[in-house]
């Protein structure tokens, strides 16, 4: 089943779907969200299949074709009509594999400090199961997680970069979290850049000029439209 943010009201307006980073959840826009729909924007959050809150009793492969499908299929019976999608970092990977696979459901994107030229999780993929468990374990640790929001964000509080650390690993704690995320691991991830060129959609980059985690080089050799910030 499907985790989601559901518009308060719908328009006839472009609907914007917000999609989130690796390992995240919608929760990631908790303070954005509800300043789109004061401004009258049809906004919906999704948990992507295997992470956020998605309830997976009986745990499906969380690939990246069955993270596609899945999101088809929730598209295809909710919202029914193009969109604008919204991915930050791994976000985005998601947001231009699916804007290829399904053009017709895509009206433009927005794709937030992309990742989308890594090649998948690498030799992640070929790790003998108990070692990415090992792996998956010490990603959901907090000291990582933490660290994570060091490097995401600046000038803040250390009580508020522990609550916000706090708030990104909830998800963590859910019963089919660990074999979720070893699966999308094992699988080889997300390989979007062969599929760049294909893009039809009118996209916007924005990207923060001192990001820590991502270099904003990418922007620059992207033929998309570029905003830093």
């Amino acid at each position: 089943m499907s985790s989601c943010v559901k518009p308060l009201v719908q328009t006839k307006e472009t609907p914007v779907v917000l999609l989130h980073g690796f390992d995240s959840s919608c929760l990631e826009w908790r303070y954005v969200l509800p300043l789109l729909e004061e401004s009258g924007i049809e906004t919906w959050a999704i948990d992507i299949l295997g992470w956020g809150f998605s309830d997976l009793g009986k745990l499906p492969p969380c690939d990246v074709v069955s993270k596609r499908d899945h999101f088809y299929q929730f598209w295809k019976s909710y919202i029914r009509r193009p969109i604008i999608l919204v991915g930050p970092s791994l976000g985005s990977a998601v947001a231009v594999d699916f804007a290829v696979n399904y053009p017709e459901a895509v009206e433009k994107l927005v794709l937030i400090g992309a990742s989308v030229y890594s090649e998948g999780t690498g030799k992640l993929a070929t790790l003998p199961r108990a070692v990415a468990y090992a792996g998956v374990n010490l990603l959901k640790s907090l000291p990582l997680r933490l660290y994570a929001t060091y490097l995401t964000f600046t000038k803040i509080s250390f009580s508020t970069s522990l609550d916000w650390t706090n708030v990104g690993r909830l998800h963590c704690f859910l019963p089919w979290w660990d074999d979720a995320t070893v699966d999308f691991m094992t699988s080889g991830g997300y390989n979007v850049s062969p599929l760049i060129g294909k893009v039809k959609q009118k996209t916007l980059i924005i990207w923060g000029e001192n990001d820590r985690i991502i270099s904003n080089k990418f922007a620059v050799v992207s033929h998309f439209v570029t905003l830093f910030l």
